[in-house]
C-alpha cells in the first residue's frame, strides 16, 4: 500500500515505522524540525513490541506538498481539536479513491472530518496501545490493552475492505480488528479516559492513586454515571449495559492493568500545550446539553483542567 502519515509524533512513528518496514511505501509529514530530524535518521521504535527503526519514502512540511502524490491511506495522528482544520487544508489534495483512518481520542473526529471529506472515506480507529515520544521520530511503546479496533460509523464502507485493512496493520505488528459498531469502542476508551485522564492531570498522580483515594474514586464514579446517563439520552451503547457494570470491570480490571501510567493531559500541560478535554468531558457535557441531561461533575472537571491549562502556560 502507498501510505501517508500526518504528524510523526509518538503514534504517527509507530505507524509509519512498523508500516515501512512490512514493505509499505510510507510517507510522513510533520512541522520542519520532526521532518528533518526523520529525513537525517529515520523513524525508530522501542519497547514491548521491539527494537524497529525504518527510512521512510519521503517526509513532507506542508500538506501541499500532497498534491499529486498518488496514496491509498492516510492516517491522521494529529489532536483532536486541530481534526476539522487539517482536513479542511488538506481536503483538495486527498486523492478520491484514499481512505482516511482517524487514529485519535475522543468524540467529534468522524463530525469534524465529514465536513471536509466524504463519509464513505472515513474510518474511525480505537486505538488503546500506549507510546511515548522519546526524541523526533523516535517513540516507545509501553503497553496495549487490547487489540486496535476499526471500523466506519454507518458502515458506509464495506466490511471486506476494513478486514483486508486490519489485515495489514496486524502484519505490521500492530494487532487490530474490524467491527461494525466500532463507536461502542470509541466510547469505552471515552470513557476510560474521561475518568482517568483529567484527575491524573489535575492532581499529577498515576492512575492506581486515583482508585486507591476513596475523594477521587467518589469523583470517578460520578463521572462514568453521568457518561452513562448522557450515553442512554444519545442512543448510544456500550460494552456494559449501564454504568455499574462499567465500574466493576473499571476497578477490577483496567485500572489495575495501568495503575503506573501517568495521565497524557499532564504530559500535555507540563509541555505547554493544549489538552483534548473537550473531546472527552466537554463533549460528555455538551451532549448532556444536547439532550437536557445534566453533567456537574463532568462540568467542573472541564473547568478545573482549562484552569490548570492556563496557569501552567
Amino acid at each position: 500500500m502507498k501510505i501517508m502519515v500526518f504528524g510523526l509524533g509518538a503514534l504517527g512513528t509507530v505507524y509509519s515505522c512498523l508500516l515501512k518496514n512490512q514493505g509499505h511505501e510510507v510517507s510522513g509529514l510533520d512541522r520542519d524540525v520532526v521532518a528533518a530530524a526523520v529525513q537525517s535518521q529515520g523513524v525508530k521504535v522501542s519497547g514491548i513490541w521491539g527494537e524497529h527503526e525504518a527510512r521512510l519514502d519521503r517526509t513532507l512540511t506542508d500538506p501541499e506538498e500532497m498534491a499529486g502524490l498518488d496514496f491509498d491511506l492516510l492516517i491522521l495522528t494529529v489532536k483532536s481539536y486541530e481534526t476539522g482544520s487539517v482536513m479542511e487544508r488538506i481536503a483538495r489534495f486527498v486523492c478520491p479513491r484514499a481512505y482516511i483512518l482517524l487514529a485519535q481520542n475522543g468524540y467529534g473526529n468522524f463530525e469534524a472530518a465529514a465536513r471536509w471529506i466524504p463519509a464513505e472515506r472515513l474510518i474511525l480507529g480505537r486505538i488503546i496501545f500506549g507510546a511515548e515520544t522519546t526524541g523526533l521520530g523516535e517513540s516507545k511503546v509501553t503497553v496495549i490493552a487490547d487489540d486496535v479496533v476499526i471500523g466506519s460509523p454507518g458502515n458506509l464502507i464495506a466490511g471486506q475492505v476494513l478486514e483486508d485493512l486490519s489485515l495489514v496493520f496486524t502484519s505490521a505488528g500492530i494487532p487490530t480488528r474490524f467491527s461494525p459498531e466500532v463507536m461502542k469502542f470509541v466510547w469505552a476508551k471515552i470513557i476510560y479516559n474521561s475518568a482517568l485522564n483529567p484527575l491524573g492531570a489535575i492532581l499529577e498522580v498515576p492512575y492506581g492513586k486515583l482508585a486507591e483515594n476513596p475523594n477521587t474514586r467518589t469523583l470517578m464514579d460520578n463521572i462514568i454515571t453521568e457518561i452513562f446517563a448522557v450515553l442512554k439520552a444519545h442512543g448510544q451503547d456500550t460494552p456494559w449495559p449501564d454504568a455499574k457494570a462499567y465500574q466493576e470491570a473499571f476497578y477490577g480490571q483496567m485500572v489495575p492493568s495501568t495503575a503506573l501510567h501517568h495521565a497524557s493531559m499532564l504530559q500535555d500541560i507540563q509541555r505547554g500545550r493544549k489538552t483534548e478535554i473537550e473531546a472527552l468531558n466537554g463533549a460528555v457535557v455538551s451532549l448532556g446539553k444536547k439532550y437536557g441531561i445534566a453533567a456537574p461533575v463532568n462540568e467542573v472537571i472541564v473547568s478545573i483542567l482549562k484552569a490548570k491549562e492556563e496557569m501552567q502556560n
